[in-house]
């Protein structure tokens, strides 16, 4: 872990003073976190430039994650425009944690190294980032229960990469979970 962060700290360096060059940073861990350090940083103090941008919420509180916000426009991967932010919350303060990436199946190498995948299952999603889990769309309701917020769309199960970018995990970057956004966990 200290060689990674010595490594992601020497190419922050370069970038800065202009001695790297951009194709060979994309080919390393060190160079592609640079890149997306560099791309999701506007995202971290507040949700206003991430709803700007174009993120909606995706699902509430999700124990030792955060509160999950989708860019329905990404469609494949790309490391500088992650689909989903993770939020953690509390009071009024929402501070970005992590980055994910989905995919409707595991990819044969990770598209960032060292990359470790999740998953989640299929699952219904309501425009309040209610979930509802169920293996077909046949099977979600119209309105979310409880709080009759309408469907905005059903997904089959998915392979997750996580990558904590923002906030700190014992557990390492590429962790699906992070004690340490337990603390956030009553939103």
């Amino acid at each position: 872990m200290h060689r990674i962060v010595l490594a992601v700290a020497a190419v922050l360096a370069a970038v800065i003073t202009g001695t790297a060059t951009a194709a060979p940073q994309q080919q390393t861990l060190a160079g592609q976190l640079a890149v997306v350090r560099a791309s999701t940083a506007k995202y971290i103090t507040g949700l206003g430039p991430a709803r700007a941008a174009g993120y909606q919420i995706l699902t509430k509180m999700i124990p030792d994650m955060g509160y999950h916000f989708i860019d329905p426009a990404v469609k494949a991967f790309d490391v500088r425009k992650p689909p989903i932010l993770v939020y953690e919350h509390q009071g009024t303060s929402w501070r970005l944690g992590a980055l994910e990436w989905v995919f409707p199946k595991k990819p044969a190498t990770p598209p960032i190294p060292g990359g470790r995948y999740g998953t989640f299952g299929a699952a219904c999603h309501y425009v309040d980032g209610t979930v509802v889990f169920a293996d077909s769309q046949v099977k979600c309701a119209a309105t979310a229960p409880g709080s009759g917020a309408k469907l905005n769309f059903w997904h089959g199960p998915l392979i997750t990469l996580h990558l904590w970018l923002w906030y700190p995990n014992p557990l390492g970057m590429f962790s699906g979970v992070n004690p340490l956004a337990r603390p956030f966990n009553g939103g």
